[in-house]
C-alpha cells in the first residue's frame, strides 16, 4: 500500500512538473505570436524583453540572447527618428532591461567580462537618464559577478550601494534581494552569524510578499549556512522545503542548486548512493542548460565522492573535468578583461562629465559666430583638407622608402627586447636562488639531527626553488625537538611564511619546554607578526605542524600537532599507530587562546615515529592519474621496516620521483622519521 501511495505522488509530481513546462512553453509561444504583429514601438520592445526572460527561466540562455539583442537593437532603431522626451525616456528604460538580461545571460554562461561590459553599459545608461531604481539593480548585478569571481570585497560595496537605493524607494522586493545577496558574501567568507541574520531578513520580507521562488532560495542559503556548522538534519530541512516550491514553479537553475546541495550534505554524512543520485541529475540538468559554472561545480563534488569511495580513476576524470570548466571560466584573461571594463567605465564616466561641460561652451560659442565667419572656416577646412591630402600622398611615398629601414629596426628591437627579458629571468632566478640559501642557512644542520638522532632521515624536496614545507631541530638537556610544518603556500610566498615561522617556532621553544604552550606561543606569535584580528580583511595565512619532544634515554616520545598527526611503527608489528592532531591550524583564524593537545607515548628500542607534511601523500601519479593518499604512504612504510632510515629516505625519495613519472610536483614535500 505504501510502494503505491509512493508512485501515485511521484506520478503526480511529474504531471505537475509537466503542466508548468507546458504553461511556460505557452506563454513563450503566445510571445512569439504577439512580437510578430506587433508594431516598432515600445510594447515591442517590453514583449522581446519579457520573451528573453521567459527563455532564461526555462535555461534556453542562445534564444534569451538572441531576443534581448534584437530588443537592444530595435530600441537604437527607434531612438534615431524619435524627439518626443517622454517615448524617448520610455525606450531607453527599455534599454535597460535589455542590457541587464544580456549581463544576466551572459553571467548564467559564466562569461564574465561580457556580463561585466553589459552591467556597466546599463549602469551608465541609468546614470545618464537619472533612472534610480536601474542604477540600484545594476549595482546589484555586478557585486553579482564580483561575489562569483571571488573578490568579496567589491562585491559587498556594489551590494551596500544597491541596498542603500532600494531602502530610499522602499522597495522590498529589492530590500530582500540585497540582504541575500550579501549573506551570500558572508557565507562564502565562512562568517556564518552574519550571512544567518541576513538570510532570515530576506526571508522574512519575501513570506509577507509572498515570493514563492525567492523564498525557496533563501531556504536554500539558509541550509547551506548549517551544512557549513554541521547540522545537516537542519540543512536537509531547509533544502527540502526549497525542493517543495521549485517543484511547483519548475525552476531548472534552482533545481540543479538543490541536487547539488542536498547531494553534498549527503556526502559529508557518508550516504554515497543517494550524493551520487544527486550529483548525476545536477550534471545532467546542467549539461541541458549549458551552465558551465553548475557543471564545474558538479565535477568537483563528483571528485569527491569518487576519491571517498577509493574510486580514484573516476576521481582522475572528473577533476580533470573540473579543471577545464573551472579554467574556461575564471582564467588571467578574464580577470584582465573585467578590471580593465571597470577601469572603462570609470574613465567613460569622468569622460562625459568633461565632454558635457566642453559641449556647453561650444554651443555658446557656435551661436556667436556669423554666417560670414562659418564660411571662412569652411573655406580653410577645405584648404586644409586638399594640403593634407597632399602631404598624404608625400608621406607614403617617403614612408615606402622607409619601410626596410623600419623593419631592419624592428627586429633589432625585438632581439634587443629577448635579450633584456633574458636578463630579467635571470636576474629572478638567481634572486629566488639567493633566497633558497639563506633558507637553507635557517634551517638546521641535518649533521646536527644525526649526532643526536642517529637513526633517524629528513626526506626535504621543495616544489619550486625555496619551499613552504621546513624542519626544526632544538636540543635541551636530554630532549631533542623536531618538528615538520608546512606554511600556507609554496614556492616565494610559502618561503617567506616558513622563514617567519621557524622564528616563531625557535622563540617559543627557548620560553618552553611544554609542547602544548609551545604550540600556543607559536599561534599567538604568527598573528602578532602578520597582524591578524578577525577582521575580514586580516590575512589567513598560517601553517599545520607536527612538533615532538623525543628523549633517548627512557624513550618517551612527547608530540604536540596541529592538523599534521604522528605515526609510529613498533619494531615486529605489521600496522601504523596513529596520534591525531588538534584540528586546527597555527594563525589564520585560529583563536588567540586556542589550546593544543599534546600527548606523551613510551617506545621500545627498534620503534621508529615518522611525522611529515601533506606533500608526499597528495602526490599525483604520472601513470595513471591516480593521488598516492595517506593509506598508501603508510603501507609504503610497513614494507621498508627491514631497511636502515638511511636507505629509507633513499627509497622514499626514489619511489616518488618514479610515481611522478615526469609530471609535475604539486607541493612541498617533507618527510622526518626517527628510530630509537
Amino acid at each position: 500500500m505504501i510502494r503505491i501511495i509512493k508512485y501515485i505522488i511521484c506520478l503526480l509530481t511529474f504531471y505537475h512538473c509537466q503542466l508548468n513546462l507546458i504553461a511556460q512553453q505557452n506563454i513563450i509561444d503566445s510571445l512569439l505570436v504577439i512580437i510578430k504583429l506587433d508594431k516598432a514601438d515600445a510594447n515591442k520592445l517590453l514583449h522581446l524583453n519579457k520573451l528573453s526572460s521567459e527563455y532564461i527561466n526555462i535555461g534556453s540562455y542562445d534564444d534569451a540572447l538572441f531576443y534581448s539583442n534584437y530588443a537592444l537593437q530595435l530600441s537604437n532603431d527607434i531612438l534615431k527618428i524619435t524627439a518626443n522626451s517622454t517615448i524617448k525616456r520610455k525606450i531607453q528604460k527599455c534599454q535597460v532591461f535589455s542590457l541587464k538580461m544580456i549581463g544576466l545571460i551572459y553571467f548564467n554562461k559564466c562569461n564574465y567580462p561580457e556580463a561585466l561590459k553589459n552591467h556597466f553599459a546599463c549602469l551608465k545608461l541609468s546614470e545618464e537618464i537619472g533612472y534610480l531604481d536601474g542604477i540600484g539593480k545594476s549595482y546589484n548585478d555586478i557585486g553579482m559577478v564580483y561575489t562569483h569571481q571571488g573578490n568579496y570585497d567589491e562585491a559587498l560595496k556594489f551590494h551596500f550601494a544597491s541596498l542603500k537605493i532600494k531602502e530610499k524607494f522602499g522597495d522590498k522586493n529589492g530590500i530582500a534581494n540585497s540582504y541575500k545577496n550579501i549573506g551570500n558574501i558572508y557565507n562564502r567568507k565562512r562568517n556564518y552569524p552574519e550571512a544567518l541574520k541576513n538570510y532570515f531578513a530576506s526571508l522574512k520580507i519575501d513570506e509577507v510578499l509572498g515570493n514563492q521562488k525567492k523564498i525557496s532560495a533563501s531556504y536554500q542559503n539558509i541550509g547551506m549556512v548549517y551544512n557549513g556548522l554541521g547540522n545537516y538534519p537542519e540543512a536537509l530541512k531547509n533544502y527540502f522545503k526549497s525542493f517543495t516550491i521549485i517543484e511547483e514553479l519548475g525552476i531548472h537553475e534552482d533545481k540543479v542548486r538543490f541536487y547539488l546541495l542536498t547531494g553534498q550534505v549527503y556526502l559529508n554524512q557518508k550516504k554515497y548512493k543517494e550524493a551520487k543520485d544527486c550529483f548525476l541529475k545536477a550534471k545532467e540538468l546542467s549539461k541541458s542548460m549549458g551552465s558551465k559554472l553548475y557543471l564545474k561545480d558538479t565535477y568537483s563534488l563528483l571528485t569527491e565522492l569518487d576519491s571517498a569511495n577509493h574510486n580514484y580513476k573516476g576521481a582522475y576524470e572528473n577533476h580533470k573535468l573540473y579543471i577545464l570548466y573551472r579554467d574556461s571560466i575564471d582564467n588571467e584573461t578574464t580577470r584582465k578583461k573585467i578590471v580593465q571594463t571597470q577601469m572603462t567605465y570609470d574613465f567613460e564616466k569622468k569622460e562625459a562629465a568633461t565632454q558635457a561641460e566642453q559641449n556647453k561652451k561650444d554651443i555658446i560659442a557656435n551661436e556667436e559666430l556669423t554666417q560670414k565667419e562659418q564660411q571662412r572656416n569652411y573655406f580653410i577646412i577645405g584648404f586644409a583638407l586638399v594640403a593634407l591630402l597632399s602631404l598624404f600622398v608625400l608621406r607614403g611615398y617617403n614612408q615606402k622608402k622607409k619601410a626596410n629601414i623600419i623593419i631592419t629596426q624592428q627586429k633589432q628591437e625585438v632581439e634587443k627586447s629577448k635579450h633584456i627579458i633574458e636578463e630579467k629571468n635571470k636576474d629572478i632566478t638567481d634572486s629566488i636562488n639567493y633566497a633558497k640559501r639563506i633558507q637553507h642557512a635557517m634551517l638546521p644542520h641535518v649533521s646536527d639531527i644525526w649526532a643526536a638522532l642517529p637513526q633517524s632521515f629528513v626526506l626535504f624536496k621543495p616544489k619550486d626553488i625555496v619551499s613552504g614545507d621546513f624542519y626544526f631541530f632544538h636540543k635541551n638537556n636530554q630532549s631533542n625537538f623536531i618538528a615538520a610544518a608546512d606554511c600556507t603556500g609554496h614556492g616565494v610566498p610559502g618561503a617567506f611564511m616558513s622563514m617567519i615561522g621557524a622564528g616563531k617556532l625557535n622563540d617559543a621553544v627557548s620560553q618552553s619546554s611544554d609542547l602544548s604552550e609551545i604550540l600556543s606561543l607559536l599561534n599567538i606569535g604568527i598573528k602578532t607578526a602578520l597582524k591578524q584580528t578577525d577582521n575580514d580583511n586580516s590575512t589567513r595565512d598560517g601553517m599545520d605542524i607536527a612538533l615532538c619532544s623525543i628523549n633517548t634515554e627512557n624513550r618517551i616520545v612527547k608530540y604536540a600537532g596541529a592538523n599534521r598527526p604522528l605515526w609510529i611503527i613498533r619494531k615486529g608489528t605489521a600496522e601504523v599507530e596513529e596520534t591525531k592532531a588538534t584540528k586546527t591550524a597555527i594563525g589564520g583564524l585560529t583563536k588567540d587562546n586556542q589550546h593544543f593537545a599534546s600527548h606523551e607515548i613510551k617506545l621500545l628500542t627498534g620503534d621508529t615515529i615518522y611525522i611529515c607534511t601533506d606533500g608526499f601523500a597528495d602526490q599525483f601519479s604520472g601513470h595513471d592519474g591516480k593521488k598516492l593518499m595517506t593509506k598508501k604512504f603508510k603501507e609504503i612504510l610497513l614494507n621498508i621496516q627491514d631497511k636502515s632510515m638511511k636507505e629509507q629516505e633513499q627509497y622514499l625519495g626514489d619511489f616518488i620521483e618514479k610515481w611522478k613519472a615526469g609530471t609535475e610536483q604539486l607541493d612541498d614535500i617533507l618527510v622526518i622519521g626517527v628510530r630509537l
